[in-house]
């Protein structure tokens, strides 16, 4: 966390986008490449993870909700979207990288790590090459964008936005009961209804009812904020420890080419999207761009965009892939 604090720092200092995620993430991923002796925050992420759906929940307003029915192209192209990126994300680690097709389905499937994982490894791949890919995707996409935004767009984060900052002491004790119960009972309900990323949109959904019928008009503080990113990007760039720089090399290759192909595709179908529907190209790209679900909506957030119809998208994205991956993942063990 030190390592990541310090990154924050020097990447806010520096101006670049995103800082508070891309410099933890960047300087872990320099410390586990150099063999510090460090170790990802992995304790905070379940206190973390509710705090940022509570966040995410905090952005969803009454115009919002009415414009559901323009989702209805974007969730109509989506499954179209995730067959093609997968597809050409599976021909790069096939056929360029050589995996076997097991570690090279998984690899390409753009959805959870941790869910990925679990299957692949349960389907017989290599665990290590599996987790590389997808951290390496996360960690690419997350810096592209977040560069994309911000140097040719001109959307920066983290103070240079002109957000309003929320200090601790700008909400009231009952705001802080309000938001602190959407965070609890949110990710208590999220599970027992089996909700797909429970702990993140079990909070997002009880904050946005929460700010919708204006019980609270505040967002969480931003310090909170900060700290939630600090540590997601510091447990992303500690998923490279122990990994030799051979390996990283070869996977982060493998992976720039990959991510490179699937935000082509991802830039296409959001193009398609604001002629068919007229949402904004940034907030459609966002919803496309297959990075983390937890990463991508904090990334919305920081970028002052539309975080119920991103996260949202991202939610269904990694619902649909893992729920069909297994399917898939037969039929294509018969075809090899």
């Amino acid at each position: 966390m030190a390592i990541g604090i310090s990154g924050g720092l020097i990447a806010y200092y520096a101006g670049l986008p995103l800082p508070w995620m891309l410099g933890p993430m960047i300087a872990n991923t320099v410390a586990a490449m150099l063999r510090a002796p460090i170790a990802g925050p992995d304790q905070l992420r379940p206190v973390m993870i509710p705090i940022i759906g509570v966040m995410l929940g905090s952005g969803v307003t009454a115009e919002m909700v009415g414009q559901l029915g323009t989702w209805a192209i974007t969730l109509a192209l989506l499954p179209v979207f995730l067959a093609l990126a997968a597809g050409i994300s599976f021909a790069v680690y096939r056929r360029i990288g050589g995996y076997d097709p097991v570690t090279a389905f998984y690899a390409a499937m753009p959805g959870g790590l941790n869910e990925m994982l679990i299957l692949g490894t349960e389907a017989g791949g290599n665990e290590r090459r599996i987790a590389l890919a997808h951290a390496s995707r996360v960690l690419l996409i997350i810096i592209f964008v977040a560069l994309f935004f911000g140097l040719f767009i001109g959307v920066t984060t983290g103070g240079q936005s002109g957000a309003a900052w929320v200090g601790l002491a700008d909400i009231t004790l009952v705001d802080y009961a309000i938001l602190l119960a959407c965070a609890v009972l949110g990710t208590v309900l999220g599970r027992r209804l089996k909700i797909p990323a429970a702990p993140v949109f079990g909070p997002m959904i009880l904050s946005g009812v929460a700010h919708v019928l204006e019980w609270v008009t505040v967002a969480p503080p931003t310090l909170f904020v900060i700290a939630a990113q600090i540590t997601i990007g510091s447990i992303i760039g500690s998923r490279f420890i122990g990994a030799t720089l051979a390996e990283v090399r070869r996977d982060i290759g493998l992976s720039a080419i990959a991510s490179t192909l699937m935000l082509a595709v991802a830039v296409v179908f959001a193009e398609g999207i604001v002629l068919l529907s007229g949402i904004p190209l940034a907030q459609a790209f966002l919803a496309f761009s297959p990075g983390g679900l937890t990463e991508m909506s904090l990334l919305t957030l920081a970028l002052d965009q539309d975080v119920a119809y991103v996260s949202v998208m991202h939610i269904i994205r990694i619902t649909l892939v893992i729920a069909i991956a297994p399917y898939v993942f037969a039929l294509v063990r018969r075809r090899f």
